[in-house]
């Protein structure tokens, strides 16, 4: 099955790519891998929420908008050459806008994390970092960037 029949399994539609915000690109490719800027859980183009987990935001609403900068890290990675083209996915980086004494970012993360492996299978998994911040761009509660590695 191939990563797009997954999604549409799963009622995922991706969204369109927003312009870069500033002096950058939403990916970046060097040899056979794919870079993508962090992204952020827009649902046409407004966030659902800010503030920082564990005070504002539970940790579970922050799981799911992790899973939503996954599915836009899915629509750039489309944009720029197409799912069919991902062989794996090599790394994922989430960062966690956290209040004082949150520990719970790997929780969060997961939320991109398991979506990826619904996704690809096997190849979704991937080496990760989960970061907790004091801010994130516009009060965002979560941002994760990710590499893939292309056929």
């Amino acid at each position: 099955m191939s990563a797009l029949d997954k999604l549409a399994e799963l009622g995922i539609t991706l969204p369109a790519v927003p312009a870069a915000a500033g002096s950058y690109v939403p990916t970046a490719r060097t040899g056979n891998l794919l870079l993508t800027s962090g992204q952020l859980p827009f649902v046409d183009g407004v966030l659902p929420a800010t503030g920082k987990v564990g005070a504002e935001i539970t940790a579970e609403d922050a799981r799911g908008y992790a899973r939503l900068c996954a599915i836009n890290i899915l629509a750039a990675i489309h944009d720029a050459v197409g799912l069919d083209a991902v062989a794996r996915v090599v790394k994922l980086v989430g960062f966690v806008a956290s209040a004082d004494g949150f520990t719970g970012q790997p929780g969060v993360v997961n939320g991109a994390s398991d979506l990826l492996v619904e996704v690809f299978g096997e190849a979704g998994r991937h080496a990760r970092s989960a970061v907790g911040v004091a801010e994130l761009p516009l009060g965002t509660p979560v941002e994760v960037e990710a590499i893939v590695e292309l056929h």
